[in-house]
């Protein structure tokens, strides 16, 4: 965030779902009243206000170039899908913070193994249950925390026993689950496997609501709704929109992703996406819940200071930018 012992004085700080002002963001994200500030430290003055790292949790960063994404106002990226050696290189960089999956894991001959902007070392295919040990051990071993599965109705799709191994396999490393489920059925295989998130917001089908609620009890899912279409309106979108809706209304957890690198997405802080979010049910507090992330990358800043309201709330927070140790607000 800052140097050591740098402490950031903004206008108003929003954290932990409440926006205050008259306290100030320590090094170790303390927030506490600027009178409590250490005598002597040294302090850093924003205007507007300072937010936790705003974090797309759907990139893949071999389609994007990621000092981009960075300099658009995101703080840290999940790289959902990927040659582990090349993205655990952009990890090391460290911006934006790069969580990531490793390899899509998959049936043999399944997606995306069958796309040409799939790279090469990008797919590891699952041949069996007794392979899924071997490939999330590999994944975990690249840096991988989390493990990313396929499962698209279009192509081969590994068995239910498979997939159920492999989530057995990272959940006993104590990693998650993300499930790109796409197709009839795809949905439910995921959930009875026991995997935690899904990829993308389901847009095939309008969800049966038992399997919505079930969802909602043990999932978190990652919006995407922008994908479809691309600021057009199109039946994908709305029947993401509405599944999503349901979901929330079921008490369901989403977080804030793109699918940056899948079509012309902007290089940053999306705000057809935060729309699409809002016409889902959320509310702009929502939203930041849903894309904020405390303890991962730097801080975000709105130098105009943070807008509430419904009408403008996404193209405001477009506006917002990483707060790294080189901004220097006069």
């Amino acid at each position: 965030m800052s140097s050591p012992g740098d402490w950031v004085l903004p206008e108003s700080l929003w954290w932990d779902g409440r926006l205050r002002d008259g306290v100030a963001l320590g090094p170790d994200r303390q927030v506490v009243p600027v009178a409590a500030v250490p005598a002597g430290a040294a302090r850093r003055r924003v205007p507007g206000t300072v937010l936790p790292g705003l974090c797309d949790a759907h990139v893949h960063s071999a389609l994007v170039d990621l000092p981009t994404v960075a300099a658009g106002g995101i703080s840290s990226v999940w790289d959902l899908g990927g040659v582990p050696a090349k993205v655990a290189a952009l990890a090391a960089r460290g911006a934006p913070a790069v969580r990531f999956a490793g390899p899509f894991l998959l049936a043999p001959g399944g997606y995306p193994s069958d796309r040409a902007w799939a790279p090469a070392g990008s797919c590891r295919e699952v041949v069996s249950v007794a392979d899924a040990d071997a490939a999330v051990g590999e994944a975990h071993a690249a840096g991988a925390t989390l493990i990313k599965v396929t499962a698209h109705a279009g192509g081969p799709m590994l068995d239910a026993a498979t997939l159920a191994a492999v989530v057995r396999a990272a959940h006993a490393a104590g990693l998650p689950v993300v499930v790109h489920a796409e197709g009839p059925g795809t949905v439910a295989a995921a959930l009875d496997a026991g995997a935690d998130i899904l990829a993308h917001t389901p847009w095939t089908e309008a969800l049966d609501d038992g399997l919505v609620r079930a969802s909602a009890a043990r999932m978190t899912w990652i919006s995407t709704l922008d994908i479809h279409g691309w600021g057009r309106a199109t039946p994908e979108q709305e029947l993401a929109v509405g599944n999503l809706r349901r979901f929330l209304g079921h008490g369901g957890k989403v977080r804030y992703g793109t699918d940056l690198g899948n079509g012309p997405l902007p290089a940053g802080i999306n705000p057809r996406e935060l729309r699409a979010l809002q016409r889902a049910g959320l509310a702009p507090a929502d939203v930041l819940a849903a894309m904020t992330e405390p303890d991962q990358g730097d801080p975000a800043w709105l130098p105009a200071g943070l807008d509430l309201a419904p009408a403008t709330f996404a193209d405001s927070l477009a506006t917002a930018r990483v707060l790294t140790a080189a901004v220097r607000p006069r």
